[in-house]
């Protein structure tokens, strides 16, 4: 089975701590209409760091500063498995626009359990939740 390795940001709403930037993927995308947090795959000879600034100005066409790892998961789809790492970032140039995305919003982790998330990310928002994983 085909494994990658993927990077997320979580960033926060700089006029609100408590809320985080997530994306809804497109419907083209596989796991199509699912949301998540801002990444994507980490290329060849790219550090974690590298990767999640490089797709973030990709995909939202934003400037960020990564900070430490908070959170790793290796979750199995269907199709593939995915080693997720996130990561504390904060927005330093830009507005978030959804170039990469069907939508984005800033949402509350409570606001985040309503929405339909990929697979790999549902242990994230429980520990969450439950204060198991820090948010800076």
């Amino acid at each position: 089975m085909k494994r990658i390795r993927v990077v997320a940001g979580l960033i926060a709403d700089p006029k609100d701590a408590s809320r985080f930037l997530v994306q809804q993927r497109l419907p083209t995308a596989s796991r199509a209409n699912l949301w998540e947090f801002p990444g994507g795959k980490i290329e060849l000879g790219e550090t974690e760091a590298q990767a999640l600034v490089r797709e973030c100005r990709e995909e939202l066409d934003v400037g960020l500063v990564v900070g430490r790892k908070l959170w790793s998961t290796v979750h199995a789809y269907a199709d593939l498995t995915v080693e997720l790492e996130l990561f504390a970032a904060d927005i330093t140039e830009g507005q978030p626009k959804p170039l990469g995305a069907q939508a984005l919003q800033f949402a509350t982790v409570t606001e985040m359990k309503q929405l339909p998330f990929c697979e790999a990310d549902l242990p994230l928002l429980d520990s969450l939740a439950t204060g198991d994983v820090p948010t800076r």
